[in-house]
């Protein structure tokens, strides 16, 4: 499991990465109001999936029934990240389009988020075959699984925010004005 913890706390360090420099620092996306808000709705979906699945991976093996569950949210992970290419595009088309930048950061995560499963497929194979049961051991580095634990925290707490920004929360759009989106 210490690869695919490795590769989970690459996929959570540029997916800060990708929400603090692109959804926040150049697209401000919480604060643009209701143009944004399937953009935005879609990665709160897509944050509450990968605080499971950190968090579960770093202080749970799956067993029997409960891979299953797993399996079923690495997929609606997976749902949903397609889904959000073709909303982005849309939704970003006002403000010049999705930045390059943020374009190649995706292709990375996909290409992250694939060499992941490839190292978890095995292990869920072994998994499912097992009575059902979370078990409390997981085969990696403490320092390891404390980061990614403490990744889950953080994306968690992102898609709290974005969900928020959808409902119009004024202090989920904290530092930022309300920024008005130009019109094609």
């Amino acid at each position: 499991m210490t690869t695919v913890l490795g590769l989970l706390a690459l996929q959570g360090a540029l997916g800060a990465f990708d929400t603090l420099y692109f959804h926040e620092w150049r697209a401000r996306l919480v604060a643009r109001g209701p143009e944004v808000y399937p953009e935005l709705r879609l990665h709160a979906g897509r944050s509450s999936i990968y605080g499971v699945v950190f968090a579960g991976l770093a202080l749970f093996s799956w067993h029997g029934f409960w891979t299953g569950v797993l399996i079923a949210l690495l997929l609606a992970e997976i749902v949903i990240t397609l889904a959000d290419f073709v909303i982005e595009d849309r939704i970003r088309k006002p403000l010049g389009g999705l930045f390059p930048g943020e374009r190649v950061t995706h292709a990375i995560m996909g290409i992250v988020y694939g060499a992941m499963l490839g190292y978890l497929v095995p292990t869920l194979a072994a998994w499912i075959r097992q009575p059902t049961g979370l078990i409390r051991s997981v085969d990696a580095p403490d320092a390891l699984k404390a980061v990614v634990l403490l990744m889950a925290v953080g994306v968690m707490v992102s898609g709290v925010r974005d969900w928020a920004a959808t409902r119009g929360s004024t202090w989920a759009r904290y530092p930022w004005a309300e920024v008005s989106t130009p019109r094609p």
